[in-house]
């Protein structure tokens, strides 16, 4: 019998590999938007880029998205981008 995915944990939801690495702004943000724009419920969007975007953080909070950013050790990093389900949200 398969597992449901757990609700209440997105860092355990499917998400979409984006790699916008490489391309030049303002590219990045407009592939991560048009990506979230397509985020099915409970799914989560991995970005990887190659520095931090801190412009897409206020972008992502006014849409009440969540996210959570790591260096990956090659001087990249790795964004997931998730958002609250309706259900879940309190």
């Amino acid at each position: 019998m398969k597992n449901p995915i757990p609700a209440d944990d997105p860092l355990q939801w499917p998400a979409t590999l984006l790699d916008v690495g490489g391309l030049e702004a303002p590219e990045p943000m407009v592939r991560i938007l048009e990506a979230l724009d397509t985020l099915p419920e409970r799914g989560s969007l991995r970005v990887l880029i190659d520095r931090e975007p801190h412009p897409l953080y206020r972008v992502l909070e006014r849409y009440e998205f969540r996210h959570r950013t790591c260096p990956t050790g090659d001087g990249r990093y790795e964004l997931l981008i998730w958002q609250v389900p309706l259900s879940s949200a309190a």
